[in-house]
């Protein structure tokens, strides 16, 4: 049986039993809540899923789309999507320039792939296609990222077609034919007018993210309901995984030689998959210092300013990742009439930066008073006559605003400290390489035959785990079946014993930044 305490400073526990209340759970799922698809955990399933968040829906939904006549089992800890899923930034972005260019187009079949969805099962998550902007506040940073979006626009032209650059002045700055009108893009107009440049992803978007895999899984619940009231997909919340073993011996896949123990009791099954993310090490320790949990947290806070009958609610019109020394942080805002700018980030105010952490019930009170006070000395968060609400498009300039409202003498933003309505942590799972962690576990990282993860994505898992779901049930169906077909998956995210070695010759997790300063979480 795997180890259920901690033998590794950053090994994760179990999850909080009281999490800090987060924005994306204030409208749960009736039929979600402490729904167990039977009364008593099945004792046998051909699947088990542990984790429901988007790793794990996704994986249930190919399940169902590939092998319908399976009985998949998935285990919730907590409530269905109650972890990173449900505790994020509500952002949906691929990195065009700050990854490999294979990896980069795998991120962005990703969320070509989740808007698709949304858009066919017309699924109610305030999906909001947007563009992204990365405004950079450092000069050695901003220096950084034009250097690598100038190299990829050389090398490969067209994913660079989906990334542009504003700097400072008019010089430079993107112009685009706009209802038979050229207009330019400026850092003012992006309500970035003290940074020192901004990179424009052309393809990201908002959401609400518990929404999206509420959705899939009530579905999945509807479709699979017979007449008893089972069904070949059974969802257990409230029953942790608390250790798993294997009974070594007999090769029949038909077998169930992997059991996971839960407090309701034991289940077996001839096949595992983790998507446990951050708190995959509780159920394999030898994970410990590859995905690391991390404490990561978000505010939703108010406006500054309330609309009125002359004025509008404030509508930023894109999202944002702001990158000031240290410091990554990330901004979206929610329709009217609440519009609520959901701001997370502010990790260098936390005790070693959240680094090992994987107690979600409690926040950082030096991370909240952050959140809640630098916001406004960054964005522009004035009520302008025209805000660039349709997101769809590329936006047009505001000219008028060098004298925004919001500036003081000298030409920096005035701050001033919002009003929070939630304020919320998540444990995101940092991968020690920098990339997920999908397909088979080996011998020598606790597993065997049979188990398998899917997770690690540094606190960027959206524009990730519903391709990698796809890729690891579509590994576990092949060896079901004894195909060898190739998978839709970068090779850096594959679980070798190579890669462990090359991981483990890197700094830990939380000693090196990852990409142009640290960007992530999204």
């Amino acid at each position: 049986m795997t180890q259920t305490t901690r033998v590794h400073p950053t090994q994760a526990t179990l999850p909080s039993e009281n999490p800090s209340k987060s924005y994306w759970h204030t409208q749960p799922s009736e039929k979600l809540l402490g729904h167990r698809t039977t009364s008593d955990l099945p004792e046998s399933a051909d699947v088990i899923i542990v984790g429901s968040g988007i790793s794990g829906t996704f994986a249930a939904q190919t399940l169902r789309e590939k092998r319908p006549e399976l009985k998949v089992v998935m285990l919730e800890a907590r409530e269905a999507c109650w972890g990173a899923t449900g505790r994020n930034g509500g952002h949906c972005q691929p990195l065009i320039y700050l990854q490999q260019p294979h990896v980069a187009s795998f991120e962005l079949r990703n969320y070509f792939h989740v808007k698709s969805l949304v858009e066919e099962l017309s699924i109610p998550c305030d999906w909001r296609s947007t563009s992204g902007v990365h405004a950079f506040y450092a000069e050695d940073v901003w220096a950084a990222a034009q250097s690598t979006v100038s190299k990829l626009k050389d090398t490969y032209p067209d994913l660079a077609a989906n990334v542009s650059l504003v700097r400072k002045g008019k010089d430079g700055s993107p112009a685009w034919l706009l209802e038979d009108e050229r207009k330019e893009l400026t850092l003012d107009a992006l309500r970035i007018g003290n940074a020192e440049g901004a990179v424009i992803q052309w393809h990201a978007a908002s959401l609400w993210p518990y929404k999206l895999v509420a959705f899939i899984l009530e579905k999945l619940l509807a479709e699979s309901a017979n007449d008893d009231g089972g069904g070949a997909f059974n969802l257990q919340t409230k029953t942790p995984a608390t250790g798993i073993s294997r009974v070594v011996g007999g090769t029949n896949i038909k077998n169930h030689p992997w059991t996971v123990h839960t407090p309701r009791g034991n289940i077996s099954a001839s096949q595992v998959l983790l998507c446990t993310n951050g708190y995959t090490s509780h159920l394999l320790e030898q994970f410990s210092d590859l995905i690391v949990p991390v404490r990561g947290q978000v505010s939703a806070l108010k406006p500054p300013q309330e609309p009125s009958p002359n004025h509008p609610p404030l509508d930023i019109g894109h999202t944002y990742g702001i990158i000031a020394g240290p410091a990554d942080d990330y901004l979206i805002q929610r329709p009217p009439p609440s519009a609520e700018l959901i701001f997370g980030g502010g990790r260098p105010h936390a005790k070693n930066e959240g680094v090992g952490v994987s107690d979600d019930s409690a926040v950082d009170e030096p991370v909240s008073w952050y959140l809640r006070g630098e916001l406004s000395g960054l964005v522009d968060l004035s009520i302008r006559e025209t805000n660039p609400s349709d997101s769809s498009a590329k936006p047009s300039t505001k000219a008028d605003d060098e004298e925004a409202s919001n500036n003081n003498e000298t030409g920096q933003v005035a701050k001033h400290d919002l009003t929070p309505t939630h304020d919320w942590s998540g444990i995101m799972g940092y991968s020690r390489d920098e990339y997920p962690w999908v397909g088979p576990v080996p011998e020598s990282l606790g597993g065997g035959k049979g188990l398998y993860l899917c997770g690690g994505y540094t606190g960027h898992g959206m524009p990730n785990a519903p391709l990698s779901a796809k890729a690891v049930v579509e590994l576990m169906l092949s060896v079901m079946v004894g195909d060898d077909d190739e998978v839709d998956i970068p090779m850096e995210y594959l679980i070798t014993e190579k890669r462990v070695n090359e991981a483990r010759r890197r700094k830990p997790v939380g000693e090196e930044k990852v990409g142009v300063a640290g960007l992530r979480n999204y």
